[in-house]
């Protein structure tokens, strides 16, 4: 029978093999949630594609791991919420397989989420601008070196 630490040692092990944690046990960044809906939305607006091309192209995009169970359980969801249409190809020789395609209803979500995605990158290079500028001021996270802060003539503070 299993224990408590055996079931703990087993999934931390899944984990890792996800790509959830390291041989550290440093958790990875992983691909879900409005990070992968945003990908599969963008990558339909392209092209009508399977699950499985879609699988494919956003390994290729080198992405954070994900898992291929997560991606179709999505593309369910965002049926269901009519962001995507399908409809079982069966053109080719073989077993059918569900062809996926945006709806101006995903169109829209698409746009939205680009626009909160192009804000957020600002906020980010901003705090990067911020971070890389204080190795030029030094250690001491003060003004560059030769500029020192002014003071204004309203109580002192740092103009």
């Amino acid at each position: 029978m299993a224990t408590e630490s055996d079931r703990a040692s087993t999934k931390g092990a899944k984990a890792r093999e996800d790509g959830a944690g390291g041989a550290d046990g440093a958790r990875r960044p992983r691909l879900h949630g409005d990070l992968l809906v945003s990908s599969l939305l963008a990558m339909l607006r392209n092209f009508p594609a399977y699950g499985y091309q879609l699988v494919q192209e956003l390994g290729k995009a080198g992405l954070p791991a994900f898992d291929s169970a997560t991606v179709y359980r999505t593309l369910r969801q965002l049926e269901r919420s009519g962001m995507v249409s399908s409809f079982w190809d069966t053109s080719e020789s073989g077993p059918a397989r569900r062809m996926y395609s945006l709806t101006q209803a995903g169109e829209t979500f698409l746009a939205l989420w680009l626009d909160v995605l192009s804000h957020y990158q600002n906020i980010l290079q901003s705090a990067l601008d911020s971070y890389d500028n204080r190795g030029a001021r030094g250690d001491s996270g003060g003004p560059p070196k030769g500029q020192e802060r002014k003071r204004s003539r309203k109580g002192g503070r740092h103009a």
